[in-house]
């Protein structure tokens, strides 16, 4: 084998076979006065090496030809010696671009006439995925001419699987696939480092599961485990780029979006994430549900770097859930001082109940026909010794997160009982229950004392609960539903149609109304939608089960049209009444039937958020302080400039590089109204945000080009008009 010194060969070897040359160089090189008998016993040695499988031999000619290849590995590669010998050495292989090698390539190796040691390369046969580790050295005849190579090779197909395993588990998650806290954060530095230099955008988001460990504590950790798994494949699916997204561990997810900052496109995404997630999962024959939450940040508005922007993904991701989880949040600057507000409320609701800071408001549920008040939804309210009304969807998540939420769920119950025991006739009220009062075995002893101490007729108490307590189906659940229902108590399906609806429910458990929410009833009257057909699908269902229905959020008269022609029995919302205090239900009530008479907006029009925020409004390189009063989607209320004419063309700044172009549609006085050129798009919160913001990059380059603020474009208008 070893024939790298030039003129120790001579062309008759070519001919003799490699065998033939082996046996007898080594019989020259010992000088033995009988080579043959050694040489018979070198080539006996070589062919048990071959035999072996430990390696092969391989030889080609000046072309690269191959003159001689074991037999065994030639059958290995599906081909007999002879229908390999005379084609191209190199077309054993893969090419090294083809599997991401970064060495050397075998035919530029033999191009230069170089020896190697040990080149790894995978077999290029069908059906072959070997991986060979090849040696080989050059051959001259006596004249100093090339006359092929001579060489060796070895399978390395377990080292080669040993060490890939190796690296996937070092960069990939073991039991989802995808990659790992340590490899996605380094993708997203190297991302964001190349990304800051070419002034492009890149968004991440994270994911945490909502009632994962209910899974775990109630089927145990390997149906856990393949929760996961299903999960991972459901993001893949909306996602598309497994290297962009990753498990961090637990239930916590990470997906980097490189090259996307517009915020309505990433709602969607967020939106569609979440819906996906929520819906029921199949886990070793138990059904399961779940949900999502998720935290969007964008750099470079929210971050240069991987820190501050995986910072602050987890305090939006910390908004998210803290809005009542199942939600998306971008991050704002605003959510460091929310989170502070937050940590402070949860010390203040530890003792708002002892204090008497704790109401019910009583919103009344309607026939829809008759118009007359058949029951009530108690609503809990808090007044803030120094914050002042604080909403439900703030404090309640809150209440569940720091373990209140029994004891705020005790007293509402109590009152509500205590409260509707004084009115006369036969009003009924509904009370909410939450997921985690349902999973006490000790709701059932609760309602029998509150029902026993105020003396309310059982069947004018109505609980109110959401899908989500069918969260794995399991026989606790059955037996809570059993025990509910021998009090003689009434129970509603509330929020029906928000992602984790079943037939099976309304089969399983002994529900006598259906509330559809809301989310169905505000887009039924626009053009186009389907939401009326499932509504009429939701009553036609409730129908044929013996169910009342009662349709969420009304507000506008065309509503309550659509509503009453798809023989929705009942109707709740703000076209009827807001809630209403104990005193002034009872006002009604001692009157003898209460009708209510609608009363509303004719038509449904976009959501409207009751703002009191200083932003700047800009006009010929002129900024104004504004107050926002009112504020929609597609325009505002604005307080603080005077006698501007209609047709006056502003850029609002809402902070934070967020601008919008608007135009003046009516005006009067101090006070105008503005159409916005683009829409605004959702925050996931309940509020709105620009779809788009102006780049920290441009923002620096203009303040490189002038000494004052960012020059925003100017609108020409006729406008003699000054700030208020």
């Amino acid at each position: 084998m070893d024939s790298g010194d030039r003129g120790n060969d001579d062309g008759e070897e070519g001919q003799r076979g490699f065998f033939g040359i082996i046996g007898s160089r080594i019989g020259k090189q010992r000088g033995d006065a009988v080579p043959g008998l050694h040489t018979r016993e070198a080539l006996l040695l070589l062919q048990n090496y071959e035999e072996s499988g430990q390696g092969w031999f391989w030889s080609t000619d000046a072309k690269g030809r191959l003159t001689y290849i074991t037999a065994s590995v030639a059958r290995l590669m599906g081909r007999s010696t002879g229908a390999l010998l005379g084609t191209a050495f190199t077309d054993l292989f893969l090419p090294v671009d083809s599997h991401g090698e970064r060495q050397r390539t075998l035919p530029f190796l033999l191009t230069k006439q170089s020896k190697f040691e040990e080149l790894p390369l995978r077999s290029a046969f069908e059906g072959d995925d070997r991986w060979w580790a090849i040696s080989g050295r050059p051959q001259f005849d006596g004249g100093g001419n090339f006359t092929g190579y001579r060489g060796s090779g070895s399978d390395i197909t377990a080292q080669r699987r040993s060490a890939e395993d190796a690296s996937r588990l070092a960069l990939y998650d073991s039991l989802t696939g995808l990659a790992n806290r340590f490899n996605i954060s380094k993708k997203l530095d190297t991302t964001l480092a190349a990304f800051a230099q070419q002034q492009r955008s890149c968004a991440i988001m994270l994911l945490d599961l909502d009632r994962f460990k209910q899974v775990n504590d109630t089927l145990g950790h390997p149906a856990g485990d393949a929760l996961l798994k299903q999960v991972a494949e459901r993001l893949l699916k909306i996602v598309g780029d497994k290297e962009m997204v990753s498990r961090l561990g637990g239930d916590e997810f990470q997906i980097i979006l490189p090259d996307i900052e517009d915020r309505g496109k990433l709602g969607d995404m967020a939106a569609d994430i979440i819906a996906s997630l929520s819906q029921p999962y199949s886990v070793e024959g138990s059904r399961c549900i779940i949900g999502a939450s998720v935290g969007v940040a964008i750099a470079p508005f929210d971050g240069l770097g991987s820190g501050d922007l995986v910072r602050n993904a987890d305090l939006a991701l910390y908004a998210a859930k803290g809005n009542g989880r199942g939600r998306f949040a971008f991050y704002s600057s605003d959510l460091h001082q929310a989170a502070e507000d937050r940590r402070a409320l949860e010390d203040d609701l530890r003792d708002a109940l002892v204090r008497g800071e704790m109401e019910l408001g009583y919103q009344p549920v309607v026939h829809s026909k008759s118009n007359m008040v058949t029951g009530v939804e108690a609503l809990v309210r808090w007044t803030h010794p120094d914050r002042g009304l604080i909403s439900p969807a703030v404090f309640i998540p809150i209440a569940e997160e720091a373990n209140l939420i029994w004891q705020l769920g005790e007293w509402v119950l109590r009152r509500a009982c205590e409260d509707a025991s004084r009115w006369p006739g036969d009003m009924r009220v509904a009370v909410n229950v939450s997921p985690i009062q349902f999973a006490n075995p000790d709701l059932p002893k609760v309602v029998a004392n509150a029902l026993a101490a105020t003396g309310l007729v059982p069947d004018r108490l109505e609980l109110e609960i959401t899908e989500s307590v069918f969260l794995g189906d399991s026989a606790e659940t059955s037996r809570m539903f059993t025990a509910l229902k021998a009090l003689g108590i009434r129970l509603a399906l509330d929020d029906f149609g928000t992602g984790y609806s079943s037939l099976g429910y309304l089969q399983s458990a002994p529900f006598d109304k259906i509330k559809i929410d809301q989310s169905f009833v505000r887009g039924a009257t626009e053009p186009g939608s389907r939401n009326g057909a499932i509504i009429a699908a939701i009553v036609a269902l409730a129908e044929a089960l013996e169910m009342e229905t009662t349709a969420e959020g009304i507000e506008s008269l065309d509503q309550l049209e659509l509503i009453r022609k798809l023989n929705v029995s009942h109707v709740q919302g703000y076209v009827y009444s807001k809630p209403v205090p104990q005193d002034e239900l009872l006002e009604h009530a001692e009157a003898g039937s209460w009708t209510i008479k609608p009363a509303g907006p004719a038509r449904q029009r976009n959501d409207r958020f009751s703002l009191f925020r200083k932003v700047g409004a800009v006009h010929d390189n002129h900024r104004y302080h504004v107050v926002i009063r009112n504020l929609s989607a597609t325009g505002a209320f604005i307080e603080g400039i005077l006698d501007v004419p209609v047709g006056t063309r502003f850029v609002i700044d809402f902070g934070e590089g967020q601008l919008v172009t608007a135009t003046v549609r009516r005006s009067k006085k101090h006070q105008q109204g503005v159409e916005f050129e683009q829409t605004m798009v959702s925050d996931g919160n309940g509020g709105l945000c620009t779809r788009h913001r102006v780049s920290p990059y441009l923002i620096a380059a203009a303040a490189q080009q002038t000494n004052s603020a960012l020059a925003l474009p100017s609108f020409t208008t006729t406008s003699d008009w000054k700030a208020a």
